[in-house]
């Protein structure tokens, strides 16, 4: 982040909003928007949010699988598998 260039005060916001968007769109970097000097809000370009949502998405996943390893609430390969097939031919006979 390049923070002179990623802070900017909300008059900044105000007159020059089609420059900013420009700027988040080509450097794909948050501004930090500020009020009274402290920050109030962050825009960021679409795709960078959607990716970052994404990513969180997956942390969580991944920290709910994390949890049930360490309380033990899995199920060996071999096990899953058969379920999975018993299920298939379930469906396969409906």
């Amino acid at each position: 982040m390049k923070v002179k260039e990623d802070i900017k005060p909300i008059s900044y916001l105000k007159s020059r909003a089609a420059e900013l968007l420009a700027q988040i769109n080509e450097t794909h970097r948050p501004i930090i928007i500020t009020q009274n000097g402290k920050p109030r809000a962050i825009i960021q370009d679409p795709e960078t949010y959607e990716k970052m949502r994404d990513s969180l998405g997956l942390m969580k996943i991944l920290a709910q699988g994390e949890k049930d390893v360490q309380k033990g609430n899995t199920i060996n390969q071999e096990s899953l598998f058969q379920k999975i097939e018993e299920k298939l031919m379930k469906k396969k006979h409906v």
